[in-house]
């Protein structure tokens, strides 16, 4: 775990190989061209949802990095746990700010005890945060200790996470924005952000990774995916994220669309307490009228894998998953379901309209909502809907299997769409959530996620990939199942 790594594009999977091509507009000479499908709001701050914004950027770093669910040195080179609530973490040496500021200890613990108090608390030390303040974090000689309020095996995990990003003191002008224009530590340094249009960033040539190829970065940020597609196909942009299924085969060589497997799944969110979902007949029914879609080779054109549980393709260790048993359904007579999901994904709403048919087919009433998904994540949990069609990533926060069904599916889970609660569940992710045995956690998750699927608290229909645009001649974008990065050092286009 306190082994030394080269720098971070070497812990992630970068694309190799060089595409032939060009074509398109004219680009200035050695910067990228970047168009992201998430417009921020507040100019790239790290807390809240367009946190990975700035990691996808090349922006900012974290103590850690996560590969293969497991930590890996970024801004710290090692780490202990010194007891059961306290970690101690050696700060990397020789490491500045993008203002030319040191990055010392005492500016690490200031970061993360600022992110410990924000609102809303970082989703990967939320579940600390409910047993006190998430992280007391001090200086001490070449490192920082940082305590929790309670035991935590897996920190370093959660350390990871984009929303704890480490700036520089500049950046908190207004405490409550952090903003990491010239405060970062990455490759690229991010000089302006145009609101929620576009942000330049430059070449950062003092980076502690080594060289940097490209000179810089003109990023947009375009909601709309046939745009970031033909930006790409028409030679306007060197990398995009998030192309949508219908626009992928029109992107041809020397373009293409590199597909990514992710730890992210659609599924079925049912609301246990729900009037027609509280019953398990019912619920049985609604997995055996979706079961048999087939929405990976029909709605994602066969550039996704059909799920069967919560855990795919992107963690093969999940492959050895415990048998579960199916409820025997009852039939719906006419029973009326509210079926919701949320349209900034293009394939959910296409999904909603297959799974509606199919459970009219069953017998069952169905009344669709589809909304954007601010409007959608507001009425989670709270009744609105009997059933919720859902994109969940199970490693966006921690990496952890355990903390993320502990988060979607635990009695006080903080995103436990389906209201599921089942004491023997908990008591399963708190004996494997008490251990630092990886195996034993993975299989507590399996027995966890056995148990949900048994309950039909959650019926899974795809597992993701990414899709990214990538133009001719571009080289080194990071293949990253976590989707926090994706433009390196290594990044260029020849």
């Amino acid at each position: 775990m306190r082994r030394l790594v080269p720098a971070l594009v070497a812990a992630l999977l970068v694309l190799a190989g060089c595409f032939s091509g060009g074509g398109g507009t004219a680009a200035a000479p050695d910067r990228l061209r970047v168009a992201l499908s998430f417009p921020p709001t507040a100019g790239l701050t790290p807390y809240g949802n367009e946190a990975v914004l700035a990691t996808r950027l090349g922006v900012t770093e974290a103590l850690t990095t996560l590969v293969d669910g497991e930590p890996r040195p970024g801004l710290a080179t090692a780490w202990t746990q010194t007891s059961p609530t306290t970690w101690r973490f050696t700060v990397r040496p020789g490491v500045a700010f993008h203002d030319g500021s040191p990055v010392t200890p005492a500016a690490v613990a200031n970061a993360l005890n600022r992110a410990a108090v924000a609102t809303p608390v970082p989703r990967a030390i939320s579940s600390l945060a409910k047993s006190g303040t998430a992280l007391a974090v001090v200086p001490e000689g070449d490192g920082v200790v940082v305590t929790t309020p309670v035991p935590d095996p897996v920190l370093p995990n959660r350390l990871a996470s984009p929303e704890l990003v480490i700036l520089g003191e500049a950046a908190y002008a207004n405490p409550a924005r952090p903003s990491p224009v010239r405060a970062g530590t990455g490759p690229f340094v991010l000089t302006a952000v145009q609101g929620s249009a576009g942000a330049t960033l430059d070449r950062n040539p003092a980076w502690w990774g080594g060289p940097v190829r490209a000179a810089g970065i003109d990023a947009r940020f375009l909601a709309d995916g046939a745009a970031r597609a033909n930006g790409v196909r028409a030679g306007e942009f060197d990398v995009a994220d998030a192309i949508p299924v219908s626009q992928a085969a029109a992107i041809t060589a020397p373009a293409q669309v590199v597909g990514v497997p992710l730890p992210r799944s659609v599924a079925v969110y049912l609301d246990q307490r729900s009037p027609v979902l509280a019953d398990p007949g019912l619920r049985a029914a609604v997995r055996d009228a979706l079961r048999p879609l087939d929405v990976a080779r029909t709605v994602y054109d066969g550039r996704a894998d059909a799920a069967g549980a919560l855990f795919g393709p992107a963690t093969p260790w999940a492959a050895a998953r415990p048998p579960r048993t199916d409820a025997p359904a009852t039939p719906p007579n006419g029973a009326r379901l509210r079926l919701a999901t949320y349209s900034n994904r293009a394939e959910l709403p296409e999904i909603a309209t297959a799974d509606a048919d199919a459970l009219r087919r069953a017998g069952f009433t169905v009344d669709l909502t589809v909304v954007d998904s601010a409007a959608f994540e507001a009425q989670l949990g709270t009744g609105a809907y009997d059933a919720a069609i859902v994109s969940r990533s199970q490693q966006l926060d921690t990496g952890d299997p355990v903390s993320y069904l502990a988060s979607d599916v635990g009695c006080a889970g903080g995103y436990n769409w389906a209201r599921f609660c089942d004491p023997a569940t908990d008591v399963v992710l708190a004996q494997g959530g008490a251990s630092s045995d990886l195996i034993v956690r993975r299989r507590a998750a399996l027995e966890a996620e056995a148990r949900v699927l048994s309950a039909d608290a959650v019926v899974p229909q795809v597992t993701e990939r990414a899709r990214l645009g990538v133009g001719g001649g571009v080289t080194g974008v990071a293949q990253d199942p976590t989707e926090v990065a994706l433009i390196t050092s290594a990044t260029a286009r020849s």
